[in-house]
């Protein structure tokens, strides 16, 4: 599990936070991300197929 901070810019206004992300066995990563005012997000990734030729 890898934790961390983050900072940005929404429509001119300052917004930061903090969060996680955890590669899964199942080579999929999901990824939490918490706003200073009490928010948060969840993402999930999965592998997909490549194309033939991609890198």
């Amino acid at each position: 599990m890898v934790f961390f901070t983050w900072g940005g810019g929404d429509e001119m206004d300052e917004i930061s936070g903090d969060g996680h992300a955890q590669l899964l066995d199942d080579g999929s990563i999901e990824i939490t991300l918490s706003y200073h005012n009490g928010d948060e997000a969840f993402l999930r990734a999965t592998p997909g197929k490549r194309a033939a030729g991609a890198l």
